[in-house]
């Protein structure tokens, strides 16, 4: 009888102290959410100050800084393809106070099996996306065809002799033209260069035939006349090219190939401080301001969305592109 009633006190006690755990959990999340954060936010933009990335990031922590109380400041860390700034956060404390600002290389790059000091899933928790940045199918003075198609069979008629140009191997324009050639069964030549701005000079000077270019670089071209737009790679038309038809339309079934640009933090990030800043980035995504400030760089504002939905991306595009890495044997050297 004593060892029967001693056994049912344990009981109860062990049911107090899990209900008592159990409401201690629960307070701790909005309490965590509400106290973050207690220090500056750097967000890591491991590409050059003034291009996409930056802009975006820039944007992002101008509004973030007013919702949180917190200074946000913007830190570039280049090199690397952007390895050394996804380095940098990837070695932060999971706090939430350092974030990554980065884009579809980082997919790219784990595709390729890029030697890296982290790795993309193991080490990063997604946050929010932020914008696309469609790339635009731009043909030079070098040819002139007036649609995909005509390029499609300018290509078949010279195996090997048409070429494209990048802004290197593995970046999101070299992805773009390895799908291109893969879902038309097309030989094309590609010519690696050292940054955008020099594929697109060396197109304007006729001594490549076209590219996937970002539409930040594209578009003045395109407006001066320069170079003529084929197609967005873009699952949906581009706003500051409404006239100009997607991949798909213009005759390239399943190819999209948008730029994405999203926030990551450090792998370990608590759930609450992740769903406090996923709900700020959808407050700043909605407002006029920024999507206008993303539209005049050539981006497309996110739609509201969550941490989940952002991993989901991330493993789809990962998956897609190691898929056209292995299928197109797409080597870095």
């Amino acid at each position: 009888m004593i060892h029967k009633k001693f056994n049912q006190l344990n009981r109860r006690k062990l049911l107090v102290q899990g209900g008592s755990a159990l409401l201690a959990g629960w307070a701790t999340g909005p309490t965590l959410a509400q106290a973050y954060p207690t220090k500056v936010i750097r967000i890591v933009v491991p590409w050059p100050g003034g291009g996409l990335v930056d802009v975006a990031a820039r944007k992002m922590a101008s509004h973030l800084q007013s919702a949180l109380g917190q200074p946000v400041i913007v830190e570039n860390k280049v090199g690397a393809g952007g390895s050394i700034g996804a380095a940098v956060v990837a070695n932060a404390p999971p706090d939430g106070h350092t974030l990554l600002l980065s884009t579809s290389a980082l997919t790219m790059n784990a595709a390729l099996k890029t030697k890296t000091t982290f790795d993309l899933l193991r080490d990063f928790d997604p946050v929010s996306l932020v914008a696309y940045a469609p790339s635009v199918l731009v043909v030079g003075p070098a040819i002139n065809p007036g649609s995909v198609e005509e390029l499609v069979s300018l290509a078949r008629a010279k195996p090997g002799g048409l070429s494209y140009g990048t802004a290197g191997v593995g970046s999101p324009a070299h992805f773009a033209g390895e799908l291109f050639k893969a879902l038309r069964s097309l030989y094309i030549v590609h010519i690696p260069y050292t940054g955008a701005p020099a594929a697109m000079n060396d197109q304007l000077a006729g001594r490549v035939d076209f590219q996937f270019a970002n539409a930040a670089v594209a578009l003045p071209q395109i407006r001066s006349g320069k170079v003529k737009a084929l197609a967005v790679t873009s699952a949906k038309r581009f706003s500051a090219l409404p006239d100009v038809p997607t991949m798909i339309e213009a005759g390239v079934p399943t190819f999209e190939a948008d730029q994405w640009l999203g926030i990551l933090a450090p792998k370990g990030v608590a759930k609450a401080v992740t769903e406090r800043l996923v709900n700020e980035c959808n407050k700043a995504l909605a407002t006029e301001d920024v999507r206008a400030a993303l539209a005049k760089a050539g981006m497309t504002a996110a739609a509201p969305g969550t941490a989940e939905g952002f991993d989901t991306t991330l493993r789809a595009e990962l998956k897609k592109w190691s898929d056209l890495v292995k299928s197109a044997n797409i080597k870095t050297d």
